[in-house]
């Protein structure tokens, strides 16, 4: 255990400390307040969250969980926790020194921040370049240029680079199955343009794995190891693989399995580089990872975290243990972003942004917000930017390395994804690696049977989406923006978190186009606002999610004004009881009878399923299967699909 040392500043030193028991007291009463009752560690489970990968997140967290403190103690406040944090940092090691936990590099990125990578997709490399140069003239520090079938071609790379200092700006190449064509088309540039070999700076984005993981098709791993036995020779700072985790994390792969697909794949690129005549260290050297950043912050974390001691693992099996620093580029997630009420998309990269960063990630590359709905406009392209500005100038953010270090959440979080995945990892080992586990389909059984149930928990929002799922805008303008270029398709698919619902508002969309209206519900709100606010905002945004327009007009009805004032709705043969069960109970049944006389044809209650029996047909709430009841709703109004 460290001890602190005597210098009159000691932490909260008049208390005493407290043990796990008085922490638990303290969950319980949080429990009692919810209206159960549990104790020790029933309490801490009932308000403990089950994560993917059999992770669980639980309320409290001590030294005790991460075993930090070998003299057993629990934790709490004053000196002792500190003495167990420290405790939590040394077990993870130091930064820049095996296993890497807390950092690749002792300085992080405390000297000069990570590097900001901006990602240029399109197939003009005109416009490429314009875009290239407003980047970098702002902020931008490194360029990710999508080269071959999907972007621009690689005899056009030096017009996309035309005015850029390849000297100061590192280039990624993203190039699928022309890697090797753009990877020597930039090679053959640097040397045009006088650039000296220890300055270039670049990842040729190799990845004949992760190329088939996207398409199906099948690249020989050894020009890729050809490429890198060039590179690892001539280009000091080049590296010529990248393990992109990408194409996993878009097939709705957890975190574990996305950290242990990488591993796979990296260990796959070792052998194949170590047969093409590169010894370990070079090897290593050679490959650039790259993950997901999403907007859960902690997970991010914890799996940039991990994704270091995992590899550490691997280059201390190869005997290169000093060598085994990753090198890694965070990508905010694609699969969170969203195509309704794309705003919110800048608030979802901002905070995955600040995760990648917190995790010490060496480069970040936010995706523009509008990045779903085709190529990015400048506004889109400059919000991108700012956001790793803001968090590097104004938030200071960087310079703390691995500043959730010794938290005992972080740790053990780190410490149970990283045991995960190396499971999972084997698992692939001993399905024949990545190559063999791609091609019987034991990766996208795995990654479907993940998605599956992540669909299920958007589906009942569980895990809501805001401006999609929950608190939706029927009357958003549509951000229109110009295509781009198809992407690689033919092997695992690409999922979205909001194409359920997505799905169910494209069906609204053309109703409205062919209508000149959207598909209606009423909301037969009962009694005063007290009420039934709760209740009818509840059934508003959970119609609304579906894209169908709420009609809540009268404020309140009863008995006797129902019938007219459904009549005046123009809904589409629904309506929706919304109220206090105690309304329920004395007003649902006649309120129910005047709604069918009006020509109601399905009346839904916004509540408990079984009240008001016999008066209604179906039920919403919360915890209901939003996508198959509004899915249902639409087809019985008729709406196509």
């Amino acid at each position: 255990m460290t001890v602190l040392p005597d210098d009159g500043l000691s932490l909260a030193a008049e208390f005493p400390d407290a043990t796990h028991e008085q922490w638990q007291r303290l969950v319980e009463g949080v429990l009692r307040k919810s209206g159960k009752e549990a104790s020790g560690e029933a309490a801490e489970d009932a308000l403990s969250t089950q994560l993917e990968d059999g992770l669980t997140t639980r309320p409290l967290y001590t030294a005790r969980e991460t075993g930090a403190n070998a003299n057993g103690d629990n934790g709490g406040t004053g000196a002792n926790a500190a003495n167990a944090a420290h405790a939590d940092a040394d077990a993870a090691g130091f930064p820049g020194f095996a296993p890497f936990t807390r950092g690749g590099r002792p300085e992080g990125t405390s000297v000069s921040g990570w590097d900001v990578r901006q990602r240029l997709a399109g197939t003009d490399p005109v416009r490429v370049n314009e875009a290239a140069l407003a980047d970098l003239e702002n902020g931008t520090t490194s360029l990710w240029l999508t080269v071959g079938r999907t972007g621009i071609p690689a005899d056009g790379l030096a017009r996309a680079l035309d005015g850029v200092y390849l000297d100061l700006a590192p280039v990624t190449l993203d190039a699928g199955a022309d890697y090797a064509e753009a990877a020597r088309a930039l090679l053959a540039l640097y040397a045009e343009r006088e650039v000296a070999p220890e300055a270039a700076r670049a990842s040729l984005g190799a990845d004949p794995l992760g190329h088939e993981a996207r398409t199906g098709e099948f690249l020989d791993l050894a020009e890729a190891a050809a490429l890198a036995r060039e590179t690892a020779g001539a280009w000091p700072h080049v590296r010529a693989l990248t393990v992109d985790a990408l194409p996993y994390h878009e097939a709705g792969g957890s975190a574990a399995e996305e950290l242990g697909l990488s591993l796979a794949t990296g260990v796959a690129y070792l052998r194949a580089l170590e047969d093409g005549g590169l010894g370990v260290e070079a090897a290593l050297g050679q490959l650039e990872f790259r993950y997901a950043a999403t907007a859960d912050q902690f997970l991010t974390i914890a799996k940039l975290r991990a994704a270091r001691r995992l590899w550490a693992r691997v280059a201390e099996a190869c005997g290169a243990p000093e060598a085994g620093a990753q090198r890694q580029h965070a990508v905010t997630s694609p699969v969170m972003m969203t195509r309704r009420d794309p705003w919110v998309n800048m608030l979802r990269t901002t905070v995955a942004c600040m995760a990648a960063g917190v995790g010490g990630a060496d480069s970040v590359t936010v995706l523009p917000f509008d990045n779903e709905l085709g190529l990015p406009d400048a506004f889109a392209r400059r919000i991108a930017r700012n956001t790793s500005t803001i968090l590097l100038e104004e938030s200071h953010l960087a310079r703390v390395i691995d500043p959730a270090g010794g938290s005992y959440y972080v740790e053990q979080l780190t410490t149970e994804l990283a045991g995960a995945a190396w499971e999972f990892f084997q698992t692939v080992e001993k399905a024949g690696g990545l190559s063999g586990a791609l091609r019987s389909g034991l990766v996208a059984e795995r990654l479907a049977t993940t998605w599956a149930a992540r669909s299920k928990k958007l589906a009942k929002r569980r895990e809501p989406i805001t401006g999609v799922s929950e608190f939706p805008l029927l009357s958003e303008k549509p951000v229109v923006r110009e295509p781009g270029p198809a992407g690689p398709t033919g092997g695992l698919p690409r999922v979205r978190r909001d194409e359920a619902y997505e799905a169910l508002r494209a069906r609204s969309d053309a109703h409205l186009t062919a209508t000149g209206h959207r598909p209606r519900v009423f909301l037969a709100a009962l009694g005063p606002a007290a009420a039934h606010t709760a209740r009818a905002t509840f059934a508003s945004n959970l119609f609304q999610a579906g894209g169908i327009e709420p009609v809540h007009d009268p404020v309140s009805v009863d008995p006797a004004s129902a019938a007219a004032a459904y009549a005046a709705s123009g809904a589409d043969g629904m309506a929706v009881l919304c109220s206090s069960d105690a309304l329920y109970e004395e007003q649902a049944g006649a309120v129910a009878a005047a709604l069918r006389s009006a020509g109601a044809t399905t009346l839904f209650l916004a509540g408990k399923p079984g009240t008001a029996e016999g008066s209604v047909d179906e039920y919403v709430f919360a915890g209901c299967d939003a996508v198959a009841v509004l899915s249902s709703v639409l087809d019985r109004m008729g709406v196509a699909s």
